[in-house]
């Protein structure tokens, strides 16, 4: 059948990842519970906030990477906390030189500190100059499909529309424009950001997305390390669905079994 579809990896920047699970590491309680939470998550993929976290960066503090060592995991740094291309940019070319060279990076320009909403025109401007230094950009942009495309025609490896903002836990707000981000997109669609329990980002899955991120729905819950575990399963769930093809809905019900042959 032409409509039946057939798995594949999940690769980045020419690397395969198991996981399509990725997580922050901020708003924990401390280290501990992070470490914690994040291995019960099973993410391989984690993200931090250059601006809010050391890593090296701040000699003598207590380092994530101590608890988040990157031979387990792949650090992406983040450009958290930036307002303007000329921040995301400076922040991006720290994280690379405290961590050795790598180019990963997810880049994240904020209109205001209110919304958290993306500021697409700045985001636009750095996803530019940071393509052309070398960087694989993954871009937090807005559920705009036109902004979705022309972020991936400036070579972000990534598109990463939120579901709803930042830290509000609301799901996916508008489905309709991330269909049409699904059905057009040359490159992974992630979901990141407004993801607020198992359901959200299975839903996400299910939609054909290529992965979540999400750090809230987790750090917030009352049991992080619990719901770790819960995205987790939901994460594998929405992608078997996914490759299964949901039921039709139907106005009504139909008989499970063939009506012809029944004894009368």
């Amino acid at each position: 059948m032409s409509n039946v579809r057939s798995d594949k990896p999940f690769t980045l920047a020419g690397r395969t990842f198991q996981s399509r699970l990725l997580v922050g590491t901020g708003k924990y309680r401390d280290m501990e519970q992070t470490r914690q939470a994040i291995e019960a998550s099973g993410a391989e993929i984690v993200t931090v906030a250059v601006r809010r976290t050391n890593i090296g960066q701040n000699p003598g503090e207590p380092n994530l990477l101590d608890v988040l060592p990157p031979d387990r995991y792949t650090i992406l740094p983040n450009t958290a906390g930036c307002y303007d291309a000329v921040e995301a940019v400076r922040t991006c070319r720290l994280a690379r030189e405290l961590l050795d060279g790598h180019n990963l990076v997810k880049l994240e320009v904020l209109a205001d500190q209110k919304t958290l909403f993306p500021n697409v025109i700045e985001t636009l401007k750095a996803a530019e100059v940071l393509v052309k230094d070398g960087f694989d950009v993954m871009v937090y942009t807005s559920d705009d499909p036109i902004i979705a495309r022309q972020l991936a025609e400036a070579g972000c490896i990534a598109v990463m529309p939120l579901a709803g903002l930042i830290g509000t836990g609301l799901g996916i707000c508008n489905p309709y424009n991330l269909q049409i981000i699904l059905e057009e997109s040359k490159v992974p669609v992630l979901v990141d950001a407004g993801v607020g329990t198992a359901s959200d980002a299975t839903i996400a899955m299910e939609m054909g997305c290529e992965a979540v991120l999400m750090n809230s729905a987790i750090a917030h819950a009352q049991q992080p390390v619990l719901m770790a575990e819960a995205m987790k399963h939901a994460i594998v769930a929405g992608r078997m669905a996914y490759l299964a093809g949901r039921m039709p809905k139907k106005l009504y019900a139909s008989a499970s079994s063939p009506l012809d042959g029944l004894i009368k």
